[in-house]
């Protein structure tokens, strides 16, 4: 767990055309931009899934550019989940 003030950890599945659009590299580099942590994978229902942490701020500002994405992309919802921050992992990944 991390013992920084204001550091979070929201878990994040979005729906719509989120596939095939590069909304996973697009993800990351917005994530890193923002320097918060995680990972970000397609699933087989085509939805993205993702797991960041980092602080609050930068936490809502990813999520607030989840709900709009690449420009290929068409986010219909985005389902958030807040937790405690881990401290894993240590970079921003694309798993597949």
């Amino acid at each position: 767990m991390s013992d920084e003030p204001g550091i979070r950890r929201v878990a994040a599945q979005v729906f719509g055309r989120v596939q095939g659009v590069y909304y996973r590299a697009s993800t990351q580099a917005r994530a890193r931009e923002l320097g918060l942590r995680g990972w970000v994978r397609n699933r087989s229902d085509g939805s993205v899934e993702l797991c960041a942490e980092g602080p609050a701020v930068a936490l809502e500002q990813l999520v607030a550019w989840l709900e709009q994405g690449p420009p290929a992309a068409r986010v219909d919802r985005v389902e958030t989940d807040w937790h405690e921050a881990t401290g894993e992992p240590a970079s921003f990944e694309i798993r597949r």
